[in-house]
């Protein structure tokens, strides 16, 4: 859990991405974070957060359901999204985080 605070508490943002091998949005997720990434390179962290094996952080964080991505800055959460978005919106959010 330590380790996990250290990564989100960057100058940097830094999305979290809390899914699941089962969850068939959780797929179609995955290749949009790899354009956002692509596209914005440094400018921001993706963390992939797997809520079978990390069921104690996903509590915390009050996970429900999945795909859920949580953007923070300076290890505060700034934004909260269930459900898969387009890579136009994840980056606007990250922009203006």
């Amino acid at each position: 859990m330590s380790k996990f605070s250290e990564l989100i508490n960057q100058d940097q943002p830094v999305l979290v991405d809390f899914y699941a091998d089962w969850c068939g949005p959780c797929k179609m997720l995955d290749p949009i974070l790899k354009q956002v990434k692509d596209e914005l390179g440094a400018e921001v962290a993706i963390l992939k957060i797997d809520v079978d094996k990390n069921q104690a952080l996903a509590s915390k964080y009050q996970v429900r359901g999945v795909p859920t991505m949580l953007l923070f800055k300076n290890g505060k959460q700034v934004w909260r999204q269930s459900g898969v978005l387009q890579k136009e919106e994840i980056i606007k959010v990250i922009n203006t985080a």
